[in-house]
């Protein structure tokens, strides 16, 4: 029997400013990566997207990100790896603060945007990151794109870890996702991203740009939030992989 969770960045409207549309979405995934504040998101926010979270019995993870609000933290920063420790430290703290006032309990951490992708190469930043949730509770998952060196630095210190495939980014042929600079990073198509993911899970592959196959590990299926037809993807998957006989779970279950 297949299974995978599939997991969603939420929380991340600010203020007045409002994006995704998170209650909606909550009806089809099985963990919410919250936004921490430092990329996106705001107290309020946090708290009601965790209450949101727990009315839905959807697993909650802090979404920890760079201090970047205007970038959402998608733009890559020098931060050194003891700067970063603190950042995900900092960050992981708040949401748990929210988590266990509203009666929860946090299941992961998922790094957010540039903070991911150079923890996924960035042995160094990989088990800076690690640490910190391991330090702050070393019971929680780490989530990392499948392959990367946060998985591996994770797993060196005994944390436990999820990997990590994405449904609307393509991939190159290193197993990295090609980045967003370029007008081939993302998949627009649900069919085309439904089909990606049922291979992923079922055979292990992913065809990357280059046109080879990428042996890949999924454990939990990433859906972004913020796409214009966030809603409707997260459901045309939810369907897609319920139809494939594939058993859709959080990833503490």
């Amino acid at each position: 029997m297949y299974h995978v969770d599939l997991n969603c960045d939420m929380g991340e409207s600010f203020g007045v400013y409002r994006l995704g549309n998170d209650e909606a979405i909550l009806a089809y995934v099985t963990s919410a990566n919250i936004a921490c504040g430092f990329h996106a998101g705001d107290p309020a926010t946090m708290r009601k997207t965790v209450k949101l979270a727990l009315a839905n019995d959807v697993k909650i993870g802090a979404h920890p990100g760079l201090p970047d609000l205007q970038g959402f933290g998608r733009r890559n920063m020098a931060v050194s790896a003891e700067e970063a420790y603190d950042l995900v430290v900092y960050q992981v703290g708040a949401l748990q603060g929210f988590v266990q006032s509203e009666g929860g309990v946090m299941q992961h951490v998922k790094p957010h945007g540039a903070l991911y992708n150079m923890a996924a190469a960035k042995a160094e930043l990989a088990r800076a990151i690690a640490e910190a949730v391991y330090r702050v509770n070393p019971e929680l998952y780490l989530v990392g794109l499948a392959g990367s060196q946060l998985i591996e630095q994770a797993e060196k210190i005994g944390l436990r870890t999820k990997s990590e495939v994405f449904a609307d980014r393509t991939y190159q042929q290193d197993g990295t996702l090609t980045p967003r600079s370029r007008p081939d990073a993302l998949i627009t198509s649900d069919e085309e991203a439904a089909g990606q993911v049922i291979r992923m899970i079922k055979e292990g592959k992913v065809s990357t740009r280059q046109g080879s196959d990428f042996t890949i590990k999924a454990e939990t299926v990433c859906i972004h939030g913020d796409g214009v037809h966030a809603l409707a993807f997260a459901r045309r998957i939810r369907e897609t992989l319920e139809t494939a006989g594939i058993e859709v779970r959080a990833m503490s279950l």
